[in-house]
């Protein structure tokens, strides 16, 4: 894995998230009180997303292992496919009922 990889793909998702986060605030017509709210709780979504695929990577290194199984054969296996998503989704289901309040 480059560094340099890693940190333009954030930089690019990061970016594309707050691209979305725009068109979703315009769409969703977010009132202006809650318009600055919406997008830290997009950044932070994003960035633990971000760290959550990181960190089942450093798991898998540190066991010296290619896959976390075998049931998607090819994809680093099933935990590769929701690791971002199990970091993501207790972050932003939290901010979300604190944007309920």
């Amino acid at each position: 894995m480059s560094p340099g990889k890693t940190i333009e793909g954030f930089i690019g998702g990061l970016v594309s998230s707050m691209i979305i986060a725009f068109i979703g605030s315009v769409l969703l017509s977010i009132p202006a009180n809650k318009m600055g709210l919406f997008f830290v709780v997009a950044f932070i979504t994003t960035v633990v997303s971000a760290l959550g695929d990181l960190s089942e990577s450093i798991f898998k290194r540190e066991a010296n292992l290619k896959d976390s199984g075998n049931l998607l054969p090819g994809h680093g296996g099933i935990l590769d496919r929701i690791d971002s998503l199990t970091a993501a989704v207790p972050i932003f289901t939290l901010t979300y009922l604190i944007w309920l309040v």
